[in-house]
């Protein structure tokens, strides 16, 4: 196992994000001097004698390609640890690995459905007890805290609801009990826009596979913490169960990641943009997007936050099945898909996609019904997107009811 794999680039430390994210991890080979490090396909390394090597010995147990890219994640998600999986829900995984059977988790009640999924039906059978908490309010955490809860799990903002949860209200909860990790999944900010570890998060996760990598190309997820403890239980974990991603995987994310900025605040001026215009739409009965002013949680999201982030939530006025697929089957530039985060612009309907593995009582407790459309907004011309809508919404709406 890489020992060089333990720390973040400092070298970077006191730079901009944006420079940050062009400059942590990529060294110049030192062979040749190639500006992009060579992908390292070997999934073994040669010895100088046994047991004598230079940092590498097994491709799963470390990589200089995947390392180099957990660098750069560890810099911009301002942690000292980043270790990386094959997925974002073996990352989930492998997080939840860290408790003993018999074990208590909080969990957001509004959760992506993967993780919901995970918990309910995996974790459960594995000793591991899970409860579902509206976190609006913080202090709803504490009468559900019990003598073995060990985790609380957050989204900000959570999936596809785009709710907020107070990140440093919830970590002085978790820190009043013993051994309690704050766990806190960054997906849909992305490390541009917020940064939990700095609010008092004891891991951060993510899907790769969105923001980070942007090009729906690659499927892959991050844990990244301060606590030498917590990084080495995972890094033995993540040697030890092996969901570790390909090389190739790795320096795919790593290019992506050098323009999350440039990449990032182009979704959030098109999102801003959709957002305000389907507010003012009389075909939709409400939007969902936590940099508008009407979002019962803006100011939150102004003082955790530095940006809105590119996902957007709405719902069709009156509603039904049939107009939401067809404003899905209407859409030329919006791709009907799941996922979210990449440069082309995604829609879906989560009641019936993302958000399928809920039961049909989770999904009405959160609000997500048949009329309830998620959208991922790309990078494109925001007027080609906002066009593509609105015709997809007047063909929607012109539905005639059935009597």
């Amino acid at each position: 196992m890489s020992p060089s794999s333990v720390a973040v680039d400092a070298k970077y430390s006191a730079d901009a994000f944006d420079t940050r994210a062009v400059h942590a991890g990529q060294i110049p080979d030192a062979q040749t001097g190639a500006v992009v490090p060579p992908l390292s396909l070997s999934t073994t390394f040669a010895q100088a004698a046994a047991g004598v090597h230079k940092g590498y010995d097994y491709s799963r147990s470390g990589n200089p390609t995947r390392e180099r890219f957990e660098t750069a994640v560890a810099s911009l998600e301002q942690g000292k640890h980043c270790l990386a999986f094959a997925s974002g829900s073996v990352t989930t995984a492998t997080v939840v690995n860290l408790l003993p059977k018999g074990s208590h988790i909080v969990s957001v009640n509004d959760v992506y459905g993967g993780t919901f999924r995970y918990f309910t039906r995996v974790a459960s059978n594995n000793g591991i007890d899970v409860t579902f908490v509206d976190m609006a309010d913080p202090d709803n955490i504490k009468k559900h805290i019990k003598p073995n809860t060990r985790m609380i799990w957050i989204e900000t903002p959570t999936n596809p609801t785009l709710r907020l949860v107070d990140i440093a209200a919830v970590a002085k909860i978790a820190h009043v009990h013993h051994d309690c990790l704050l766990v806190v999944d960054n997906t849909f900010m992305s490390p541009y826009f917020q940064n939990p570890l700095l609010l008092g998060a004891d891991i951060v996760v993510h899907s790769v596979t969105k923001y980070i990598n942007g090009h729906s190309d690659v499927v892959m997820g991050v844990a990244v913490t301060n606590n030498d403890a917590v990084f080495d239980k995972l890094r033995f974990l993540q040697n030890s169960i092996g969901g570790v991603p390909a090389p190739f995987d790795c320096y795919l994310a790593h290019r992506g990641l050098k323009t999350l900025p440039l990449r990032m605040r182009q979704h959030q001026e098109n999102a801003l943009f959709i957002a305000s215009a389907l507010e003012r739409n009389p075909h939709v009965a409400a939007v969902i997007y936590p940099g508008l002013a009407s979002h019962p949680q803006h100011a939150l999201a102004k003082r955790q936050c530095r940006g809105f982030s590119g996902m957007v939530s709405f719902r069709i006025a009156n509603g039904s099945l049939e107009k939401s697929n067809k404003f899905l089957a209407s859409l030329r530039l919006f791709c009907l898909a799941e996922s979210l985060g990449c440069v082309e612009s995604l829609a879906e309907l989560p009641a019936v996609m993302t958000h399928a593995s809920l039961t049909p009582e989770a999904r009405k407790a959160i609000g997500v019904d048949e009329g309830f459309i998620r959208l991922s907004v790309g990078v494109e011309d925001k007027n080609d997107l906002l066009n593509d809508l609105l015709q997809a919404l007047e063909k929607a709406v012109a539905l005639s009811p059935k009597l």
